[in-house]
């Protein structure tokens, strides 16, 4: 209750104006997050599994072994992302000095044995040619018609990729180092995969993913990797995967189960009921088709989870298509019961991937 001060009323409006100033200032995050990313922080710190907490010079002589740096302004990063749960802060009792370790947040930025780690998926969404993008979100609202990429660049994001090596480079390997972990999760916990003869994965790239389920179910008689032709004549012959190059708009290859990863989000909703049309008749009866996506929430909250889904979702309307978009599991049900599906199951193994089956 508001007392005679007005005090209650005071405290809100100094919680608003300090909620909408950390909005405003958020471009801090991720930029900062770019510049650890870079300067292979993690790395440094995590150094084998020791994680043993390093003051900011500590941190510079790692990175920088020629000499050089500015440890104060290394610091001012750190402890910005302390605050975010990336690093844990250890103070001196006399408040000297700022020692740094990782939290589990901050691990996720440590490169595996295959030079993999969510840290490329932050590089690959901040690249200076998707910055420009970023400040057309608003004409997402004053015409979808066109997509904001194609608006900055004339041509569409893939297409860009293409035409510029690195950026491609990174854009894989970023997906990598998100798709590997979850991978392993929903290998592990999944048994969608069993009794499968025939796996088609559909967008399924150089066919990494694939060449994982098939590893992890040896009962799985062909995998067939399908993807644009330009795409799959890079991918490196695995055994037991045929590559197939197609385009999912026009037909989907035949297989007693269709396996889709990440793939809808940037598809109109015409364009989904035609792709998962041709889905359910490539399917033999009592065939399935299996989505693997971030399926959004029915209520909106903050919680992390809903905000990381509702984040990639402007991501994707941003960058990709105006149009496409992530969907909820209702959304994704009616998709598929216009396309003939009876049914559609959810499984949730994982806090950002959501599984879907539908069946025949």
């Amino acid at each position: 209750m508001e007392n005679g001060n007005g005090e209650t009323s005071n405290n809100n409006n100094n919680n608003a104006r300090l909620a909408i100033m950390e909005l405003a200032n958020m471009i801090s995050v991720p930029m900062s997050l770019n510049a650890i990313i870079k300067l292979k922080v993690a790395d440094a710190i995590w150094e084998g599994g020791s994680n043993a907490p390093l003051s900011p010079a500590e941190i510079l002589a790692k990175i920088r072994p020629q000499g050089g740096g500015d440890a104060e302004n290394l610091q001012r990063i750190l402890r910005m992302l302390t605050s975010y749960r990336v690093f844990e802060e250890h103070v001196v009792d006399d408040g000297s000095q700022r020692r740094y370790s990782l939290t589990e947040v901050g691990k996720t930025l440590v490169t595996d044995e295959n030079g993999l780690s969510h840290g490329l998926y932050v590089l690959q969404h901040h690249q200076d040619a998707l910055m420009r993008v970023w400040t057309m979100v608003h004409e997402t609202v004053n015409d979808s018609s066109s997509d904001p990429f194609v608006k900055v660049y004339g041509e569409q994001p893939y297409s860009y990729y293409g035409k510029n090596p690195e950026m491609n480079s990174l854009m894989f390997n970023a997906m990598s180092g998100v798709s590997m972990p979850f991978m392993k999760v929903m290998l592990e916990r999944y048994d969608g995969f069993e009794g499968v003869k025939t796996l088609v994965d559909v967008g399924g790239s150089v066919g990494d993913c694939l060449k994982m389920i098939l590893e992890k179910h040896p009962s799985i008689e062909l995998g067939i990797n399908f993807d644009l032709p330009k795409v799959v004549e890079k991918a490196p012959q695995i055994p037991r995967i045929k590559h197939v190059g197609g385009d999912m708009l026009d037909y989907i290859p035949k297989g007693d189960a269709i396996f889709m990863k990440w793939i809808l989000a940037i598809f109109t909703e015409d364009e989904c009921k035609q792709i998962m049309k041709s889905c359910y008749n490539a399917l033999p009866e009592k065939g399935k088709f299996i989505i693997c996506d971030p399926v959004l929430p029915h209520h909106t909250d903050d919680s992390k989870r809903t905000r990381a889904l509702l984040e990639i979702d402007i991501y994707g309307m941003a960058i990709y298509r105006a149009q496409g978009k992530h969907r909820t599991e209702e959304e994704y049900r009616q998709l598929g019961r216009a396309a003939g599906f009876t049914d559609c199951k959810g499984v949730y193994i994982d806090h950002f991937f959501t599984i879907l089956e539908f069946y025949k």
